[in-house]
């Protein structure tokens, strides 16, 4: 039996895991990234955590390491200037993994991790074109078209998160105006909540609680609360018309939603996909599925991860 490692590096949590070839997960751990300022102590501290389980499955049965992480780039194997990260500037991730387990090491971001384990393990296994969309704190995207991940040219191709979905739009953490992140993402349905409830006057659950987060909203649509169905209707037409131009473009099978968001079922879905299906062309109407993630959401990061290696 061969296996992989999979580590996913974000800005507060890093996990990791030993998986074999039909995903399933042998081992896994879990690190506070930000208590190592010092990257290289950071690969240390995995190397503690894993090297007794290589040692016990026998060195030779690991086919490599899979990294996902934030502004990963697959070309040269470094973060660039991830602003999430503790470390800063250009960070050679791969070869600081490759020197100290012996083992090959492959980078790329963390959405394109995800997109690859799902199209291993989850709902897009078969397909060779799809799109996947992370709604989490951010929107992050893969794109997979005849088999592959879209890179592009320099390893950064795929940010449906930075698209403009409104121009002149909400003020977005990369200094742009209306990208689809400050709309279609848990931060940006309750910005679109607080918005909503100070311009309507309807009577709403989400009124009597004072940090309102996308659960609440989740929880209140539930009830049937006409502004938290509201909120979800109008963040479902923001994504919806976004992926109806993503699809123009890689004419995908499917697109695969995943992350907190995703959770909300069909009240994010149903209007993503009405108003996905409003704006497509003609000829794509009716031929792109909308799915959710087959991934647990706590094996994902670790799966994509460890998946690379087996491209």
């Amino acid at each position: 039996m061969q296996f992989s490692i999979g580590i996913d590096i974000g800005g507060t949590n890093s996990v990791m895991g030993i998986v074999d070839k039909l995903g399933k997960i042998q081992f896994e751990a879990k690190l506070k990234t930000q208590d190592y300022p010092n990257v290289e102590n950071f690969v240390e501290a995995c190397y503690h955590l894993l090297i007794p389980q290589l040692d016990i499955l026998g060195i030779n049965n690991f086919k490599g390491i899979g990294l996902g992480a934030p502004n990963g780039n697959y070309y040269n194997g470094s973060i660039e200037f991830a602003p999430n990260l503790i470390w800063k500037g250009v960070i050679p991730l791969a070869k600081l993994f490759r020197d100290k387990f012996k083992l090959e090491s492959i980078v790329t971001n963390d959405a394109n991790a995800a997109a690859i384990g799902e199209m291993m393990y989850g709902a897009a296994k078969g397909m060779n074109d799809f799109i996947m969309v992370t709604l989490g704190t951010g929107v992050g995207s893969g794109f997979v078209a005849n088999g592959n991940i879209i890179y592009g040219h320099d390893g950064f191709a795929g940010e449906l998160g930075h698209v403009i979905a409104v121009r002149d739009g909400r003020m977005c953490g990369c200094g742009r105006k209306g990208c689809l992140e400050t709309y279609s993402s848990a931060t940006g349905i309750v910005r679109t909540a607080n918005e909503i409830l100070e311009t309507n006057n309807t009577y709403s659950i989400l009124r009597t609680i004072d940090t309102i987060t996308s659960k609440d909203i989740y929880d209140a649509a539930l009830k049937g609360d006409k502004i938290a169905l509201e909120i979800f209707d109008f963040t479902g037409k923001i994504l919806g018309q976004v992926l109806a131009d993503a699809i123009a473009i890689t004419s995908p099978e499917a697109i695969i939603l995943f992350g907190g968001l995703a959770q909300a079922g069909k009240f994010i879905f149903d209007p993503t996909h009405q108003y996905m299906e409003e704006n497509l062309l003609k000829i794509y109407k009716g031929k792109v599925k909308l799915l959710p993630s087959e991934l647990k959401e706590t094996d994902a990061a670790i799966l994509g991860a460890a998946a690379l290696v087996w491209l």
